[in-house]
């Protein structure tokens, strides 16, 4: 057995095989990285833009406050929940093909969304476009993968990649203020559609796959209690944020859903063709980068919630104003992923980049826990975005590069969705998580605040001084939250530091950890 057979780290200076020394490097490459990066910065995006236009898109289709949450959860939880199913689903059929129907497939449901008359016709075609979403991501990274094979190529190539994977959340934030505000929520998904079309013509005309597929099948035991384990989890997750975490059916769900994951672990040491081979996992570069993605998303994710509503309910910003204030965090990550990381890695060791990276996004957010209800936009808002945008560039680039190098052809497609299950997992617990925190903390503060200033004026409560106590205690429930999120990003640190021991890539292609194919066959 070979050592990539057994989940070993692939060797620094390796031999390629044969297949990709004959490959001769597609001429129209880069056109297809500017295909895929467009798919791919629709699926992040997506996940924020809506949240800008939600309070118009409750207005109009007269949504419940208790229903509203559907609108982000019915998209994350087909998103999340099967993403491994996605990935699995690539491999067997083709990343082409599925990244075309994918694109498609996302197109119909985001106009299905726009023109919509219900809450409930809303809420099923956000569900759509995640299921969707969940075929389109992973086979985008995964022709990623395969295309770009050369050090200082693939370095680059990934730079731009994790430069839209850190960025697209708060793009999503800008292109939701732009649209609700001078269009209408209704185009946060309509704007769907013309990016998917250029998208799909790109597609047809730039990327390539290889026609062979041997070997690949279709686990289905493992693809209901994957699927359903993380469908639970992610459930679980968003039902904290209204019920609680001792509802007991957060409880439920979220013991559930890790009951699943075990019996998940466990047919998958058995299954003749497993849906998620578990020596991509057990290598241990690959199970560091897919934590330090996880933990990172928690804390980012995080961030953003609080930063929405503190520049918007504190400081009185409006939906516009509110994504611009985000935009020095967006060109922050762009540069730390293509300028710096970009350059670096086939230089630098990963985890050089990773945990400088994430020490760099702690200290960012550990400045906005200062935060007051005064503004404060200059002096803690922005230097924290910058260091927090400047982080995370350099985390998300290595974080992919490594966690797709070294494996088989036949697995990319699943490698790829499990990069992108942790983001979405990471991102959902950290935001439930989170916010559980600072809204309890809030009330906590706000109670105990209140009844200290009804002593003091002999129980009267000026609607001015009411208002004052509720915003300090809303300001001091974000900047708890936003502690634990600086905490978490330590920990990334420390993992991504501890775990992920590779060296710096080679200038030339990287090995696959399994047997050689046969010469290239476009599709």
């Amino acid at each position: 057995m070979s050592d990539a057979s057994r989940g070993d780290a692939p060797p620094t200076a390796p031999t390629p095989p044969s297949w990709a020394a004959q490959a001769e490097p597609d001429p129209r490459r880069w056109w297809g990285l500017v295909v895929i990066a467009l798919a791919q910065l629709m699926v992040v995006l997506d996940a924020t833009i809506v949240n800008i236009a939600l309070p118009s898109a409750q207005r109009a289709l007269d949504m419940s406050d208790a229903n509203r949450q559907w609108v982000i959860t019915a998209y994350t939880l087909a998103f999340g929940g099967l993403l491994l199913l996605g990935g699995r689903i690539a491999d067997l059929v083709g990343r082409k093909r599925t990244f075309i129907i994918g694109l498609i497939g996302f197109a119909i449901a985001s106009g299905l969304g726009g023109a919509a008359t219900s809450s409930w016709q809303l809420f099923g075609a956000r569900a759509l476009q995640g299921a969707f979403g969940a075929l389109l991501a992973p086979s985008a990274l995964s022709l990623l993968t395969t295309t770009f094979t050369i050090g200082k190529e693939r370095s680059k190539a990934f730079g731009i990649y994790g430069a839209i994977a850190g960025g697209g959340a708060a793009i999503g934030l800008i292109m939701g203020g732009l649209l609700t505000e001078y269009l209408s929520w209704r185009w946060c998904l309509y704007v769907n559609i013309p990016v998917a079309a250029i998208a799909l013509l790109g597609a047809l005309v730039f990327l390539h796959d290889r026609a062979d597929r041997g070997g690949v099948h279709l686990d289905i035991p493992g693809a209901v209690l994957g699927c359903g384990g993380l469908v639970a989890i992610v459930y679980g997750c968003g039902e904290a944020q209204p019920r609680g975490w001792g509802d007991p059916l957060v409880i439920g769900t979220l013991v559930g859903g890790a009951l699943l994951l075990v019996l998940f672990t466990w047919w998958q040491t058995r299954a003749r063709h497993p849906l998620l081979p578990l020596h991509i996992v057990r290598e241990r570069n690959r199970a560091g980068s897919f934590l330090t993605m996880g933990l990172a998303l928690m804390a980012l994710f995080g961030m953003f919630l609080f930063m929405t509503y503190y520049l918007q309910v504190v400081l009185g910003y409006s939906p516009l104003k509110t994504g611009l204030a985000f935009l020095p965090m967006t060109a922050a990550i762009i540069v730390g992923s293509t300028q710096i990381s970009a350059r670096l890695l086939h230089r630098l060791a990963p985890r050089l980049l990773m945990a400088p990276g994430a020490v760099l996004a702690a200290i960012g957010l550990f400045l906005l826990t200062f935060l007051t209800a005064e503004p404060a936009y200059v002096s803690h808002v922005l230097p924290a975005e910058l260091l927090v945008g400047l982080g995370m560039g350099l985390i998300f680039m290595p974080v992919m590069a490594t966690a797709t190098a070294g494996v088989a052809f036949h697995d990319s497609g699943v490698t790829s969705a499990t990069v992108n299950t942790a983001q979405q997992v990471g991102g959902s617990i950290g935001t439930a998580l989170l916010n559980t925190i600072a809204t309890s903390t809030s009330a906590v503060y706000i109670g105990s605040h209140l009844a200290d200033a009804a002593r003091r004026n002999a129980g009267r409560l000026t609607p001015a001084l009411r208002d004052g106590v509720v915003k300090d205690g809303v300001v001091h429930g974000f900047t708890v939250a936003i502690g634990v999120a600086s905490a978490i990003m330590l920990l990334a640190a420390v993992i991504s530091w501890l775990m992920v021991t590779a060296r710096a890539p080679q200038h030339g292609p990287l090995p696959e950890s399994g047997s050689p194919k046969p010469t290239d066959a476009p599709v």
